[in-house]
C-alpha cells in the first residue's frame, strides 16, 4: 500500500468515499423496493380490473378497516339510500389544470351504516366558496364503484366545514352525521337509475412504474462515481510520487559513481 494513503488526508477522504458509497447503495436499494412494490400494487389493481363486481360485505364486513394494499381498486356494489343533506365538496381537484371539485354523498345501507361515494368531478371556479352541487338520484339506487381507502389526511382536512372537505376519509366526516360510516369510500363506476348528470368519473388508476428504475441506477451511478474518483485521484498522487523520486534516486547512483 503506498504510504500516502496513510497520511490523515487520504484516510478522511476514504473515510468519506464509504461512507458516500453506502449512502447511494442504500438509497437505490430504497428505490429499487419501492418498483417492487409498485409492480405489485399494479398487478393487484389488474387482478381486480378483470374481476366482476362484489358485493361491499364480501370485502369489508361492518367494522373492519379497508385493506390499501390488497383490497383497493376492488369493484364492489351495494345498494342504499343517497342522503342529499349530507353531501360536501372536495376543494382544490383539477383535471387537465381546470379547477373543481370532487362530490361526495353518504350512501345509507340497510344495516344502518352508509358509505361515503365519490359520485365524480365537477369543475367549478377557483374561489374556494361551497358551490351547488348535482343532486345525487332519489330513492333507492344500484351503485358499483371502486373500494378506496380512507386519506391519510387527518384534522380539519376531513371534517366538514361550509359543505367543503379537502380529503376523502369516513374519519372525521362522521361527526357531520348522525349515523355510522363505513371504512373508506366509493369511486362511482356506476349508477342505476342513472341520474343523467355530467359529473365527470374518476380516471383509470395510473399502472406506469413511476421513474424508480431510472432512481435506483442514478443513485447507484453516484456511488461508482465516488469509488471511481477516490481511486483515481490515488493513482494519480502515487504517479506524482513517483516522479517526485526518481530524480532523486538517480541523482544518488550519480554521486556514489
Amino acid at each position: 500500500m503506498p504510504a500516502f494513503l496513510l497520511k490523515p488526508r487520504w484516510l478522511g477522504l476514504l473515510a468519506f468515499v464509504i461512507v458516500f458509497g453506502a449512502l447511494c447503495y442504500r438509497l437505490g436499494l430504497w428505490q429499487w423496493h419501492r418498483l417492487e412494490h409498485r409492480i405489485d400494487r399494479n398487478a393487484v389493481i389488474k387482478q381486480h380490473y378483470g374481476a366482476d363486481p362484489v358485493p361491499l360485505d364480501s370485502v369489508v364486513p361492518r367494522g373492519s378497516e379497508v385493506d390499501g394494499e390488497t383490497q383497493e381498486w376492488t369493484q364492489v356494489e351495494v345498494r342504499g339510500t343517497y342522503d342529499a343533506s349530507g353531501a360536501a365538496s372536495v376543494k382544490f381537484m383539477t383535471r387537465d389544470s381546470a379547477p373543481g371539485v370532487d362530490v361526495v354523498v353518504p350512501l345509507r345501507l340497510d344495516d344502518g351504516t352508509a358509505i361515503l361515494v365519490d359520485r365524480g368531478w365537477m369543475q367549478t371556479d377557483n374561489s374556494g366558496q361551497a358551490p351547488t352541487l348535482p343532486a345525487p338520484p332519489s330513492g333507492e339506487v344500484d351503485v358499483t364503484g371502486w373500494l378506496r381507502p380512507n386519506n391519510g389526511a387527518g384534522g380539519e382536512a376531513v371534517r366538514i366545514n361550509d359543505g367543503q372537505i379537502r380529503a376523502i376519509s369516513s374519519d372525521g366526516y362522521d361527526e357531520a352525521l348522525d349515523y355510522p360510516l363505513r371504512s373508506g369510500y366509493l369511486n362511482l363506476r356506476s349508477e342505476s337509475p342513472d341520474p343523467g348528470s355530467d359529473l365527470l368519473l374518476e380516471p383509470d388508476p395510473d399502472l406506469g412504474q413511476g421513474p424508480h428504475f431510472w432512481y435506483a441506477l442514478q443513485w447507484w451511478f453516484f456511488g461508482l462515481i465516488g469509488i471511481t474518483g477516490f481511486v483515481w485521484f490515488a493513482i494519480s498522487e502515487a504517479r506524482e510520487s513517483r516522479r517526485r523520486t526518481t530524480p532523486t534516486a538517480q541523482a544518488s547512483v550519480t554521486r556514489s559513481r
